[in-house]
């Protein structure tokens, strides 16, 4: 089976992550605006450009450089402190989290990349079509962009993913690779040292096309093992595996954001039932049971509220999360606002085999486990939409999930 690899990169993770916390903070400017970098400390001689956005890159700003050299090069340049790498990590777990539903087997290949296996997980549908679908969706629902890589290995997905950025999805396969890779400079080639690149130079190998061309055994003769694989790279020539741990999600949630503004809590119920579906589906899948459920709603003036609520044990249950999130919709909904998105999300997850015995589990819980356990197989084999508790709702046709946690 040919493989379907891609390969997710955010698009300067460090300014991003760095300005989407200012905002939350109460930052009423997006640092990724102006002319700025996230720099080291000038003060104790650690003065260098860590992160650069945009406008500062048209001035020549590069990474690694003297704050000192960049300021020179964009007169009026802002320099702002990182956060701390627990808070890039948090970024960076929501973007895994969102990975997550569309494969497990995923290699965290920096705290911003991520190659994801989509071999025998595509369900009918069209590798280049899921790159842009989760382009979109960690534009929409977590508030940086992505450069996706689609391909058929991990070396043509990284590479792809490097082309024209920001916010981009860009394909390198087979038949791609002499049209849009042999043209680059031999020093965009993965996996290729500064100064291998001067040698390379030297006979006459400028780029990644003539290397490609040149014969292999030479290469092999002059660079040893390390000649013999930017050969093949330089071919689109890689057989290297996905390296992965399987991470179990801290939350699982989804949110629509509904084609017309909703007035009346009988619209949003059978959404939010459409909502609880998924998220339970998602439960049993993995194993675990929530603990607590968590309601959004998000007005068309872009006001936010949620409220959440404790289970009255660990549960999978469509019928027992759809009940309190039920609840909790009903007690914070009060007409006063259209609402535009809805969203529940649940957390306080534990695997299923540490459950303990609750004071509350009671022969309906089973029946609802074996109704679940029925549903699921019948969703596994037809596919998700095949039978559903909102099945006879419009809803559940008409509006598209596009959101995750």
């Amino acid at each position: 089976m040919e493989r379907q690899i891609l390969h997710v990169d955010v698009n300067n993770a460090f300014l991003s992550w760095t300005a989407l916390e200012m905002l939350k903070n109460g930052s009423t400017v997006d640092i990724r605006t102006e002319p700025c970098i996230i720099g080291g400390d000038e003060e104790n001689r650690r003065g260098i450009v860590i992160a650069k956005s945009m406008k500062a890159k048209e001035y020549g700003v590069v990474t690694a450089e003297t704050i000192y050299s960049a300021k020179s090069k964009c007169p009026g340049l802002k320099v702002y402190r990182g956060l701390k790498h627990s808070k890039y990590r948090e970024y960076s777990d929501k973007l895994y989290n969102l990975l997550n539903e569309y494969t497990d087997i995923i290699e965290r290949f920096s705290i911003d990349e991520c190659f994801l296996d989509m071999t025998g997980r595509l369900k009918n549908r069209e590798l280049l079509d899921i790159g842009k679908e989760i382009n979109m969706r960690a534009k929409k629902e977590l508030g940086f962009t992505v450069n996706v890589g689609v391909a058929h290995n991990k070396l043509l997905a990284k590479m792809a993913s490097d082309f024209k950025k920001p916010d981009m999805v860009h394909t390198l396969f087979e038949n791609e690779i002499e049209s849009k890779m042999w043209g680059l400079p031999i020093s965009e080639l993965f996996m290729l040292g500064k100064k291998t690149v001067p040698k390379l130079n030297i006979i006459g190998i400028k780029t990644i096309g003539d290397l490609a061309r040149y014969d292999k055994n030479e290469i092999t003769k002059r660079f040893g093992k390390h000649g013999s694989l930017i050969w093949e790279y330089a071919n689109g020539i890689d057989n290297s595996e996905i390296r992965y741990i399987k991470e179990l999600p801290k939350s699982i949630g989804h949110s629509i954001t509904l084609p017309e503004d909703v007035t009346k809590i009988d619209k949003l119920e059978p959404i939010l039932l459409t909502l609880t579906e998924h998220i339970a589906f998602k439960l049993r899948e993995y194993n675990l049971l929530a603990n607590t459920v968590n309601v959004q709603l998000r007005t068309n003036q872009f006001k936010n509220f949620s409220h959440q609520k404790k289970l009255l044990c660990s549960t999978s249950s469509t019928k027992e999360i759809y009940k309190v999130a039920k609840e909790i919709l009903v007690e914070m909904y009060k007409s006063e606002s259209p609402i535009r998105l809805i969203g529940m999300k649940v957390d306080n997850l534990v695997d299923k085999k540490e459950e303990q015995i609750s004071l509350f589990s009671n022969n309906n819980l089973k029946d609802n486990e074996k109704l679940d356990q029925a549903v699921d197989r019948i969703k596994n084999k037809f596919g998700f939409n095949s039978i559903t508790l909102a099945g006879t709702l419009e809803t559940s046709q008409d509006i598209k999930m596009i959101s995750t946690e």
